[in-house]
């Protein structure tokens, strides 16, 4: 248990790469190319942290300013995705989850049941969250644990029927032989797909097309992402309240932000190619007949201007809606600056169309608001129960970007307590 928690506490940026490097070797790749490989991928998460948590750096204390212009006065804080996956891996269930999520991926890929093979071991947190919640919910190990297992099942199985569209709605990209077993992010999908439906039912809507590609034809230079990030930060500095200087500084580093994730978005995924190309020549020679993907983060899509400009736009949306939504007693606060990443995966089924993905946001920070609410008691429990020393400031906690606040996370979550009543 402490080894584990000795490497998951490095991070993915010294994680992935350790990983990726053990996979090349495992199938068969030079030593000098699996380090490679391994170090590529590590460079990469490494500029990706330094670019979000720039971007997260100066959006985090403008969502602040601006939760206190409006003086909202709410009882159940949220405490951001890093605190609710310091909760997933310290959870009691962990290491007996974990070696299952290993093992029933071995199953299901040997059974042909999914093609994924799933590296993405970091993100695990995201299930344990999940299971640590229902623990904390029925008091039930068991359940918890098988419960964690079913939705990994699922999320496999998703995984493999979206990569195909995925990969086609990102043409700019890669994304071949790359799924995404990320739950937080897909649960969210049938959110995209509603939302594209909606606008493209309403006479009017349905004429609005304001992917990154449109705009930037429209408004030349202005529709480049760097123009719409500064616009943006300049925007949000002057609903937060901010000075001239604070406002122009926060423009630069939004705009910042904007044209460096995708150079080194690129940096990570060149070393993921070196090692996707080789694992899958090697599962082609020993399985001529099967397709095999592999799971990755969805943070290989946040750079994608979409993306970034639909969760920069919903900030201040999901601020006011926090204040006016009757019955919501959720304060976002730490997750305020990561919305982006819930449109990492709706982006494919909106056709990047950054009005239709806002409008599904809408519908999916609304949802977020009231599961947070109604499972805070078991989260604030669970973070107790993984002695998570940083929530004793607050009453009542939930998170804003994470599994537990998806609609499957509150289905399981309500459901096993029900279940564990009859037992």
């Amino acid at each position: 248990m402490t080894l584990i928690n000795t490497i998951v506490g490095l991070g993915s940026s010294v994680m992935m790469p350790i990983i990726f490097f053990i996979v090349g070797i495992i199938f068969r790749m030079s030593l000098a190319k699996a380090f490679k490989a391994g170090m590529l991928v590590g460079v990469g998460f490494t500029g990706v942290s330094m670019v979000i948590n720039l971007m997260l750096n100066a959006l985090g204390p403008a969502s602040k300013a601006m939760v206190a212009r409006l003086g909202l006065k709410l009882t159940v804080t949220d405490v951001g995705w890093g605190t609710a996956s310091t909760i997933g891996w310290g959870s009691s269930i962990m290491l007996v989850t974990v070696i299952g999520f290993l093992v029933i991926n071995a199953i299901l890929l040997f059974l042909n049941l999914t093609k994924t093979v799933d590296l993405d071991i970091f993100n695990f947190w995201i299930f344990l969250l999940v299971g640590s919640l229902i623990y904390a919910g029925t008091n039930n190990y068991w359940i918890a644990v098988i419960a964690d297992w079913i939705i990994y099942v699922l999320t496999l199985i998703i995984a493999d029927i979206t990569q195909p569209i995925i990969q086609n709605k990102f043409p700019k990209k890669d994304l071949k032989g790359i799924s995404f077993p990320h739950l937080t992010c897909l649960a969210w999908v049938p959110f995209g797909i509603a939302g594209n439906w909606i606008c493209e039912h309403i006479p009017g809507l349905n004429k609005i097309k304001l992917d990154p590609e449109t705009i930037n034809n429209r408004l030349g230079i202005l529709g480049e992402p760097i123009s719409f990030g500064a616009i943006i930060g300049f925007l949000m500095g002057i609903l937060a309240g901010y000075d001239f200087s604070k406002t122009l500084t926060l423009g630069v580093n939004i705009a910042a932000s904007m044209y460096l994730l995708p150079i080194v978005v690129d940096v990570l995924v060149s070393g993921l190619v070196l090692v996707k190309d080789h694992v899958n020549n090697k599962l082609k020679e020993w399985f001529p007949k099967r397709e095999f993907y592999i799971g990755m983060d969805t943070a290989l899509l946040i750079d994608d201007p979409s993306v970034l400009s639909t969760g920069l736009l919903l900030l201040p949306l999901a601020i006011i809606l926090a204040f006016i939504l009757p019955g919501n007693r959720v304060l976002p606060f730490a997750d305020l600056a990561s919305l982006m990443f819930l449109f990492a995966l709706i982006a494919p089924f909106c056709n990047r169309n950054i009005f239709r993905m806002l409008i599904s946001g809408i519908l999916i920070v609304v949802t977020i608001f009231y599961v947070g609410t109604s499972i805070a008691p078991e989260f604030t429990k669970a973070a107790a129960q993984s002695n998570v020393s940083s929530i004793k400031a607050f009453s009542s906690i939930t998170n804003l970007v994470g599994s537990a606040t998806t609609w499957i996370g509150w289905i399981f979550i309500k459901g096993s307590e029900w279940i564990a009543t009859l037992i």
